[in-house]
């Protein structure tokens, strides 16, 4: 018998749109990282999240199309959605994930999933070089976390006519590029987009782990402990967030697309 796999879209309650995850929910531990890694190459979505159990607890693990990843929210909410909506998992359940990140949980609130992240504040860095050219504006602010960097600029505008030379991206080391500034709408109070050419995703439709530090910079900056967020990606998506010291919370729907089998 194949493997089922299931189709996701996170972030969103509209079908094709949000940020798309694939997930497979396994029955044991895959020692096959290459498997894992071909999966996530043929599906090529941003990322795929590989679950299984551990104890009272689930092993997950995400993959972009070319390389694993260490902190992935919009697959992890996929992986929740999965759990609870194919019968895994009761909907009053907690869903505890152990990760290289960390212990990771989900949770139903209402008709929204919210996940328990680190917190992955930017501290102030200087601009890389070729940064403000490849991007194609300029930084007001740049900061670095652990993973990516973080620019602001002046409008929502910006955000929204960005057309970035990805090929001068992929050169600067970093995971990916967040770039941000104060939300033109009363619905929102921040918008963003993520470039992450260097581990195969051009453009991220919706990224919760960006979340992860937007929401720190954006709550000194507004001095709020709960916003929403829009990143404004072609297909964009939602992101409700809230400050619990070095946690975030991420708050978001999620609607599946599609259901298939690996043979």
């Amino acid at each position: 018998m194949g493997q089922n796999i299931v189709q996701v879209d996170a972030f969103t309650d509209t079908p094709f749109r949000g940020n798309p995850a694939a997930v497979c929910i396994m029955s044991g531990p895959c020692a096959d990282d290459a498997w894992m890694q071909a999966v996530a190459a043929e599906m090529n979505l941003s990322e795929t999240a590989f679950i299984w159990p551990a104890g009272d607890e689930l092993n997950l693990r995400w993959f972009s199309p070319i390389v694993e990843i260490d902190l992935c929210g919009h697959a992890t909410l996929a992986a929740a959605h999965v759990l609870w909506q194919d019968g895994h998992f009761p909907p009053t359940t907690m869903a505890r994930f152990r990760t290289k990140s960390g212990l990771l949980t989900a949770e139903r609130v209402g008709d929204l999933i919210e996940l328990d992240f680190p917190a992955t504040p930017a501290a102030p860095a200087a601009l890389p070089p070729g940064l403000e050219q490849a991007l194609g504006t300029r930084a007001l602010w740049t900061g670095r976390t652990t993973f990516d960097y973080l620019i602001e600029v002046s409008s929502a505008a910006i955000v929204r006519d960005l057309r970035p030379d990805f090929g001068m991206l992929a050169r600067i080391p970093a995971r990916g590029f967040m770039v941000t500034s104060r939300s033109d709408s009363a619905r929102f109070d921040f918008v963003s987009r993520f470039f992450a050419p260097g581990v195969g995703i051009p453009e991220d439709p919706v990224t919760g782990s960006a979340h992860c530090a937007l929401a720190p910079f954006w709550g000194e900056q507004l001095n709020k402990t709960e916003m929403v967020g829009n990143q404004v990606s072609p297909r964009g998506g939602v992101v409700g967030v809230g400050l619990a010291g070095e946690r975030v919370k991420l708050r978001g729907a999620a609607v599946t697309v599609l259901r298939g089998e690996l043979v």
